[in-house]
């Protein structure tokens, strides 16, 4: 594709006109970057979108006059870095064009209230009305697939998710981690600004931010007073420093799995942010839904895209089944079944095939626990008490630090209630049925009439719905998935994209 300078609006429709690809945009404002190189080269190797940098300091989003005369700009090295990192085209508007003289037709923005009352909204009033403002304008302009940016501005993310979603707009955010310059500090155009003295001062205040960090991981705690004492004692002039929950900006409790500690510090006429996320334990996504539904395919290959464990508790409730039927244990009998519990070991192992297999106190059971035989009688033996405290437990003690992907029928609401993302996959019975009866692990199923299948699976549904303890049931804060007109793949993606919203790329940098 030949590589393209476009500076007017109205050449931009037709521009987008004589493409057949979907657009990847990377907003700047210029004087770029190794961040904004990071962002253009991530944009490249994600999919075979074209890729469009915009360059254009927005005047609207500058509180001091002064700011924004000194801004730096270099447009021709702009111009090759883009270029030379992955850019097919190059959007380079003028003021005028892109807030044209006595245009009604352009839409001022109001961000978020709730998202841009804290942090640098307190000082820089309008602020964010101005990134909202240009950014709405550019992406009705555009029209991109994918709208590429920096974890750097946290809350400028937090308010333009905001943005897309309020006005409903058809384009997806993907961020990539704050980048960081060799001595710590994170990358910004303003940098160039600084005087040796000022970047040592933003040095420590980073450098500060990162200790934190290592604490937390340690200690789960942060000194707010102790950090700003230590800042102040190195005369560096704090504009604010706050631990807050990473996506309300409200104040952080004890029980946010990830929090955000954010500050802003002045050196000189320049004014620099910094942040870290601190986390408790890493990430869980919980995937409930009925027999059939596709949960343990979709749950393997998130797993795996995601580099988590696969914690596959359906499979722990069948390995007990066929224990206790292999045994011949009456386990109706509560004490003898509570002695039985307490000589079993689950386990989990991976095997050549990049998959896993099941053992029940060292034997595999891959393969055995498929069969119809165990699905006739799994959903009764987890509706015993005894075994599903046994097994819940177990759970748990796997999911302590995080990591993990599980799926089954009572993780959001019973085994991981407090996970960062909650899928309730579902599908109708008539899918269901024809998944299982094609089942290449289950010959069994493949046997079996499709009628006989259903009645077979609203059977277990009702078992699953109505049993006493931890029944299945869609989690209050689970996200509905029905997946009969989704591929597996479509389905995976859909879920990745949940997590990518709702965890920082910054937690996956250790």
């Amino acid at each position: 594709m030949k590589k393209v300078i476009i500076r007017k609006t109205e050449e931009i429709e037709n521009w987008r006109n004589n493409i057949s690809s979907d657009i990847n945009f990377i907003p700047t404002m210029g004087n770029l970057h190794n961040g904004h190189i990071k962002l253009i080269s991530t944009a490249k190797d994600d999919n075979s979108n074209v890729n469009l940098v915009s360059i254009f300091v927005n005047p609207l989003q500058f509180d001091n006059k002064s700011d924004l005369e000194n801004y730096p700009q270099t447009i021709d090295n702009d111009i090759k870095i883009s270029f030379a990192n992955g850019a097919d085209a190059i959007f380079i508007p003028s003021t005028e064009d892109i807030y044209p003289p006595n245009n009604k037709n352009i839409k001022f923005i109001k961000a978020s209230l709730e998202l841009s009352s804290a942090l640098c909204g307190l000082n820089r009033i309008g602020h964010f009305d101005g990134v909202c403002t240009v950014i709405y304008r550019l992406l009705n302009l555009i029209k991109p697939k994918n709208l590429y940016l920096g974890e750097k501005d946290w809350q400028q993310l937090l308010i333009l998710r905001n943005l897309i979603l309020t006005k409903k707009l058809n384009v997806a955010i993907k961020s990539i981690p704050t980048q960081r310059d060799f001595d710590g500090i994170p990358l910004s155009s303003r940098n160039v600004n600084l005087s040796k003295n000022e970047r040592e001062l933003i040095r420590v205040f980073s450098n500060e931010l990162l200790l934190a960090k290592k604490i937390f991981q340690q200690e789960k705690k942060v000194n707010l007073k102790e950090i700003i004492k230590k800042l102040s004692a190195k005369k560096i002039s704090i504009e604010y420093l706050e631990h807050l929950h990473p996506y309300t900006l409200q104040q952080s409790s004890v029980e946010d799995n990830i929090s955000i500690l954010a500050g802003a510090i002045r050196c000189g006429e320049t004014r620099l942010i910094d942040h870290i996320f601190l986390m408790r334990r890493r990430p869980i996504i919980a995937i409930d839904g009925p027999a059939g539904s596709g949960k343990s395919t979709v749950t393997k290959l998130i797993a795996k895209k995601l580099k988590l464990l696969y914690l596959d508790t359906g499979a722990m409730y069948r390995a007990l089944s066929w224990l206790l039927k292999k045994e011949n244990i009456d386990y109706q009998k509560e004490k003898k079944l509570q002695n039985i519990l307490k000589g079993i070991s689950i386990m989990f192992k991976s095997n050549g095939n990049a998959n896993q297999d099941v053992f029940i106190n060292n034997y595999c059971v891959t393969n055995e626990i498929r069969s119809q035989e165990i699905s006739s009688i799994v959903s009764k033996i987890s509706s015993i008490k005894e075994v599903r405290k046994f097994l819940v437990e177990e759970q748990r003690k796997i999911g302590e630090s995080g990591g993990l992907v599980a799926e089954g029928r009572d993780i959001g609401t019973t085994v991981f209630p407090d996970a960062e993302l909650k899928v309730f996959l579902t599908a109708s019975i008539d899918e269901r049925a024809k998944r299982r009866k094609s089942d290449k692990k289950s010959e069994d199923s493949q046997k079996m009439d499709l009628n006989k299948l259903k009645e077979l699976i609203k059977r277990r549904d009702f078992e699953d719905s109505n049993r006493e303890i931890s029944p299945l049931k869609k989690a209050n804060d689970a996200i509905e998935i029905i997946t009969d007109k989704y591929s597996i793949d479509e389905v995976v993606d859909k879920i990745i994209d949940l997590y990518n919203e709702r965890i920082p790329k910054e937690t996956e940098i250790k």
